[in-house]
């Protein structure tokens, strides 16, 4: 059944316009009576076509249920600033295993460092990248894609979370060792292409998050955030 992202509905009736609507009616073709997902907050509202037009369509809400696509932990990536487009991967596969926020970090062996003009220009492609990859994996959110932010600044929102993992290639323990238990929301930090720096480590450390390995082979920076959600989300039950 197709799927759109709504605002939250005020009543049993939604109205869709724009680029959404257009697509309901010229690419998919659907017809008066025929039947959609709208998805807002975790929420799928399965709906009804009443009425269709050129530039908007509305919808007649039938029943409602809690997204399956949904973990039941809020997963926060803290991505160190990878080369090239390396960062598109990451951010369509974070959202298709569950990542529901992706922080694009420069740490000090960043060698991508773009300037605030082309910054936004990432950061609005990667909202797309990350609104296409949960319309295709079936996700009850759009997860958010943040402006890029210095390391430093991720130490409180490190704090902030029940738990916070940092990824380093020198070693950490493994993450079977991590208590999910009872966990809400963690917070993964993954590094560039260089790694981190010593006194990285240590900050965040001081910011309580735990230091994990991902086994004895050294991953790509694209390659280790696909590894580690995947492991996170099957530890607690999501995959």
């Amino acid at each position: 059944m197709p799927r759109f992202f709504i605002d939250t509905p005020q009543g049993q009736n939604v109205i869709i316009k724009g680029q959404d609507a257009v697509h309901i009616g010229k690419s998919l073709r659907m017809k008066i009576g025929d039947e959609l997902t709208l998805c807002c907050n975790g929420v799928e509202y399965i709906s009804v076509i009443t009425e269709i037009s050129a530039d908007w369509v509305s919808c007649l809400i039938t029943s409602s249920q809690p997204s399956a696509a949904e973990p039941n932990i809020r997963l926060h990536l803290f991505q160190a600033l990878p080369k090239s487009d390396k960062m598109d991967f990451i951010v369509q596969k974070a959202v298709e295993l569950g990542v529901c926020h992706i922080h694009p970090v420069l740490t000090e062996r960043c060698i991508s460092r773009p300037d605030l003009k082309s910054a936004s220009k990432k950061r609005i492609r990667w909202q797309k990248i990350a609104l296409e990859a949960a319309k295709q994996s079936g996700r009850g959110i759009i997860p958010t894609v943040s402006d890029i932010i210095p390391f430093d600044e991720c130490m409180p929102l490190l704090e902030s979370s029940d738990i916070a993992l940092l990824c380093y290639e020198k070693g950490g323990v493994s993450l079977k060792s991590v208590d999910f238990s009872s966990c809400a929301s963690v917070s993964l930090v993954i590094g560039s292409e260089g790694g981190f720096e010593q006194s990285e480590v240590l900050r965040a450390q001081c910011s309580g998050a735990q230091i994990i390995s991902l086994g004895s082979r050294i991953l790509r920076c694209e390659t280790a955030p696909v590894a580690a959600t995947s492991i996170i989300m099957s530890l607690t039950g999501n995959m």
